[in-house]
């Protein structure tokens, strides 16, 4: 594609080449739910979907959170970049030349030094594998590999190489190859690769040490991880964070492994970076690492996206049992199902499917138990069921409670807890919020306004939510006469008065619907869709079929109305009204069956 010379021209030809849907479905699992996607927000936490994606309009809205956008917005949102490098990974994504002098200098300059980041990285991950082939310098590295039993297939799926020992290759091996291919010192020293030392100079950061290029969801490389050859310490080394890396949002091995999650619709969490590979080798290959960190809400958030539940895969010691504890509040809040299998003692995933093999490690999934019944049950063999006993684990349990993200939480965590131990929720609280009743989601979202229209009424609702643009024609049947719910009445005249204003977007009637049941009705509308399959063909059926109700309902009314009123000039006596009376309701009659 030629390139564009202005930026608001590449800006319209990047948006309308990339298709949304496509885009948002690489990492939000999407259904069709009428003319829109469906599916769950990736930016908040919850269990019904209320994030839609609309292909038509080539924009997404989140009726829960409140984010909405088109395909740039969602794309420096979910992948944290600004709006400079998300047009250009959207343009390259797409096959469009785009000429960078249009963009501002600091935007230019802004992108120039997050490139030459990732240039960095991936510089010295080429010069990492071919040290790693290196017969001298890479011999301790494959040594220690082939030990490890990580064959030459995984070796170069994951692109592993080796940092040398500096009493071989030098103190700054890395750094000089580097800087030799034109990478600048401020670029390998903010990307983590080099140390600067004070007086001018720099060496490199990892040395020793088998390296494992860290992927962000777009592939490229934004850290590294080391694992020392050796004894030395400390055993494990991460890049430090810079402006495209932060260890708390990265997973190792969910670039590479998000399909095989996504089929399997769950992910296990392994600690380290070789319990990965060696799953991996032996076919496990759903499987994820945080880096020398203990799980956080983000870390969640992202497995959100490919599966409804995650594993813990943990050794069976007092440092598993504190990081399964710590990750329940974030499991709650985004509300993904997590369980825990304890591996045998002694063993850790890398030895234990090298002595037992993948069934065993499936057998220990499939029976894995619940996070937060693990947790209990830990605390309860560690401090036994006596008097004592009890408030050492209330005293623990009420630690993990203040780390719920919610009022909710709280409460739910606390009426859990306090029936296992046989003890009154107040144990856990204090303070005057102590007795305070939380409301439960089922009052938040109680059967009110909208969700309490007669069946019939409910269904034109539902249509007209999904499809507005027939709402003119059912007006101009009568509908507004047709309906007696003031509910479902001030909607129609919501969404007339909309119409006058040509604002069709579901974003927009949300926003003027004041009641929170109502909004909480409409959301459920907009994500669940019909309850049957509705296409443009069927939706102008079923337009037709309403049309025909308003009618039906109008003249049953007036039937109704025209019979009292025979019923009144009868009691009155005049012969020649009641027969004119008596004429039109024949008429009526007569014409009932056009409906």
């Amino acid at each position: 594609m030629p390139i564009s010379t202005s930026r608001e021209h590449i800006k319209n030809t990047v948006k309308e080449a990339a298709d949304i849907a496509q885009v948002i479905g690489e990492v939000v699992e999407l259904k069709r739910a009428g003319n829109r996607l469906t599916g769950l927000c990736p930016f908040h936490s919850e269990k019904t979907p209320s994030f839609t994606v609309h292909p038509q309009g080539q924009f997404f809205h989140c009726f829960g959170c409140g984010e909405h956008g088109d395909v740039f917005a969602f794309v420096m949102k979910y992948h944290r970049m600004d709006f400079p490098e998300a047009l250009k990974t959207l343009a390259q994504k797409y096959g469009i030349e785009m000429a960078e002098r249009q963009l501002t200098e600091a935007e230019k300059l802004q992108l120039r030094r997050r490139e030459a980041l990732y240039e960095a990285n991936e510089a010295a991950a080429l010069v990492y594998q071919q040290c790693l082939r290196h017969p001298k310098l890479g011999k301790v590295a494959r040594t220690y590999l082939e030990q490890r039993g990580v064959p030459e297939t995984v070796v170069d799926r994951f692109r592993l190489g080796c940092a040398p020992d500096p009493e071989q290759a030098g103190w700054s091996y890395l750094a000089d190859q580097l800087q030799a291919r034109g990478v600048s010192r401020e670029a390998l020293v903010q990307a983590g690769l080099a140390i600067g030392k004070e007086h001018g100079g720099q060496y490199d950061r990892f040395r020793s040490r088998v390296m494992f290029p860290l992927a962000d969801m777009t592939g490229r490389i934004v850290a590294f991880g080391g694992r020392i050859l050796g004894d030395g310490k400390p055993k494990y080394l991460n890049s430090p964070e810079s402006p495209i890396f932060e260890k708390s949002r990265l997973l190792f091995g969910l670039h590479q492994h998000r399909e095989a999650i996504r089929r399997q619709r769950r992910a296990l969490v392994v600690e380290g970076n070789f319990d990965l590979l060696l799953l991996a080798v032996h076919g496990i290959d759903n499987v994820v690492a945080p880096l020398g960190t203990a799980l956080t809400r983000e870390h969640i958030r992202a497995l959100r996206g490919y599966g409804d539940e995650a594993v813990l895969l943990f050794d069976a010691d007092a440092a598993g049992l504190k990081a399964a504890m710590r990750s329940i509040p974030y499991f709650l809040a985004e509300q993904v199902e997590g369980r825990v299998a304890l591996l045998p003692a002694g063993h850790d995933p890398d030895s234990y499917v090298r002595a037992q093999g993948p069934e065993a490690i499936a057998t220990l999934v499939d029976t894995a138990r619940p996070l937060a019944e693990f947790a209990f049950d830990a605390l309860l063999r560690a401090h036994g069921s006596t008097l004592a006993g009890k408030n050492r684990i209330i005293a623990e349990l009420k630690e993990l409670i203040k780390e719920a993200i919610n009022p909710e939480q709280r409460a739910l965590m606390v009426a859990h807890f306090s029936e296992k131990l046989g003890v009154t929720p107040g144990y856990f609280q204090s303070g005057p919020a102590a007795g305070r009743r939380q409301a439960t989601p089922e009052e938040v979202y109680s059967s009110e306004g909208l969700a309490r229209l007669p069946t019939q009424e409910r269904h034109l609702v539902e249509f007209l939510i999904l499809y507005p643009e027939y709402l003119g024609e059912l007006l101009q049947a009568g509908l507004a006469d047709a309906v007696r719910e003031p509910a479902a009445l001030r909607l129609i005249d919501l969404m007339a008065r909309m119409n006058e204003a040509a604002s069709h977007q579901p974003e927009q009637l949300l926003a003027q619907v004041d009641d929170p049941h109502d909004r909480a009705h409409i959301v459920q509308i907009l994500t669940r869709g019909l309850p049957y399959a509705a296409g443009q063909e069927q939706a102008r059926n079923m337009c037709d079929a309403l049309v025909r109700w308003v009618r039906s309902v109008l003249h049953k009314r007036a039937a109704a109305e025209l019979q009292e009123e025979i019923r009144r000039v009868e009691r009155l006596g005049d012969k020649g009204l009641l027969m004119e009376l008596i004429g039109r309701k024949q008429k009526m009659e007569r014409e009932k069956g056009c409906f």
